[in-house]
């Protein structure tokens, strides 16, 4: 596959602090949130411009499904952009609520675990030729994402408990993962997930759903996170021998391997041996190196994932974390607990450092701990802040989203009741013309272009609004001016 599309989708821990009154439960917030959605969408479940998904999910946890991406730093920016349209949401949400009587602090977390132990996740979607043989996929594909958490995770202090101290993890998905494959996703959580919905022509591709990742505010770990992926997949694609790491236990090994900072703890395999994290993803990095030698690189980052790949499992393996401690998140995430923790003369176990570790996962722009890492050149950057901004009314213009995110906009330029999925455009107007687009990689459809054409000459004319216009439209992707995306404030405040 020369062009792979790839799409995350971000589920976020969402907090009221109240002032004097205690703050609204879950719930009750989520409808604040969501209430600028309803009134723009008529939906908690909409598609918007950019080509993105927004809804509310189980729990009511507010979810953002990034549109199809052909590009690594597509995908970066429109997940990104994502953060700031739940922002934007959050600030109104607030004004809701204090107008309402209930005034205080709306928190949203890109993070994986609240402080009650609940888990919310952040999963990853590769289109996979059908032809893929899904054993050979899965038992291949199960150990580099039990292992992956090394290159991927987003670190947590775990709370003492069963005779053992407080300590970091790697992961903080790890420990609430119930099965390696399986067709749920609430119930078992399973790292893989077997539904079949490839949202594309079923007879050419499939869906690989994958539930494991934890959340990343990092840029350059999204890059590993998902060009490491990309990379193993395309070895099994290609029918390219990969060694035997079949598991006994994948959820004993994730667990196991998450609480282990130093790499050293070794996991059974189906034949007996016993095998460190470090093992299993050297292999697998030693062959891409090949795999990458013999067929080129396929995009212009992949010599970039390779060098942070090696980078990150050298700082593993040797204790050295300074090696990618703007890089990774769960290296940034410790260095800045450590920071902390030895100016106050803290314990692990503090509840200050418990809350530097819900901080780092805040997105609002200018108080997130991690955008003020960022302004400090504590986090690398991978995409500027021009091409996040565009990517909340912009979809990736190399993929189908291009052509969803065309017709929403003109529909809604012209008032007409419509309904959009991944595949399915339709006007309620004009059913008999509906279309169903199953190419995801698909840029142009005459179809489509008549079927809009017939609503007036304005539709050609809505491609040249430029992006202020078009970001000043209501509904959820109207950003706020006072927290439009902008560089750093002349002075930030103490990190924490």
């Amino acid at each position: 596959m020369d062009r792979r599309v790839v799409g995350v989708e971000t589920e976020f821990g969402l907090a009221h602090r109240g002032g004097e009154r205690r703050g609204l439960p879950p719930e009750e917030t989520a409808r604040y949130l969501f209430r600028p959605v309803l009134d723009w969408g008529r939906s908690s479940n909409v598609f918007i411009p950019n080509g993105s998904r927004l809804y509310l999910d189980v729990g009511s946890h507010p979810e953002y499904a990034t549109a199809e991406c052909d590009r690594l730093t597509d995908l970066i920016a429109s997940d990104r952009a994502g953060e700031l349209i739940m922002h934007d949401l959050a600030l109104r949400a607030e004004q809701a609520m204090a107008a309402d009587g209930y005034a205080g602090t709306l928190y949203l977390l890109k993070n994986n675990i609240d402080s009650q132990g609940n888990s919310y996740g952040s999963h990853e979607n590769y289109l996979i030729p059908r032809t893929t043989h899904f054993r050979r996929l899965s038992t291949i594909l199960l150990p580099f994402l039990v292992t992956r958490q090394l290159l991927a995770g987003a670190g947590r202090i775990v709370p003492a408990a069963d005779g053992r101290g407080a300590h970091w993890a790697f992961s903080q998905r790890a420990d609430h993962m119930w099965e390696g494959i399986s067709s749920a996703t609430t119930r078992a959580r399973p790292i893989i997930n077997t539904r079949d919905e490839p949202h594309a022509d079923a007879g050419v591709h499939r869906r690989l759903h994958v539930i494991v990742g934890d959340s990343n505010m990092s840029e350059t770990t999204q890059l590993l996170r998902f060009g490491s992926t990309d990379l193993v997949l395309r070895m099994i694609e290609a029918g390219v021998p990969l060694g035997d790491f079949e598991l006994e236990d994948p959820i004993a090994a994730i667990r196991t391997i998450s609480h282990d900072l130093t790499g050293t703890a070794t996991v059974p395999t189906r034949d007996g041996r016993r095998v460190t994290a470090v093992d299993v993803q050297s292999a697998l990095l030693d062959r891409s190196r090949r795999f990458v030698a013999e067929h080129g690189a396929h995009h212009e980052h992949v010599d970039a994932v390779l060098e942070l790949w090696e980078r990150t499992l050298q700082a593993v393996s040797s204790g050295d974390h300074t090696l990618i401690e703007a890089d990774i998140d769960w290296a940034i995430k410790k260095r800045t607990v450590e920071d902390v923790a030895a100016r106050g003369g803290l314990p692990l176990d503090a509840p200050r450092l418990t809350q530097v570790d819900m901080a780092y996962h805040d997105v609002h722009p200018e108080r997130g701990l991690f955008r003020m890492l960022e302004r400090r050149g504590r986090a690398t950057r991978l995409v500027d802040d021009d091409a996040v901004r565009r990517a909340t009314v912009d979809p990736p213009a190399t993929t189908r989203a291009s052509l969803r995110g065309r017709f929403l906009s003109t529909a809604r330029a012209f008032g007409v009741e419509h309904q959009v999925d991944w595949v399915q455009h339709k006007l309620v107007e004009r059913p008999l013309e509906a279309l169903m687009l199953k190419d995801p990689l698909a840029v142009e459809e005459p179809r489509l272009e008549s079927l809009l054409d017939k609503l007036g000459d304005r539709a050609a004319g809505l491609q040249e609004l430029d992006i202020e216009q078009r970001a000043a439209q209501p509904g959820p992707l109207a950003l706020s001016e006072r927290y439009r995306v902008r560089d750093a404030p002349p002075s930030d405040p103490p990190l924490i």
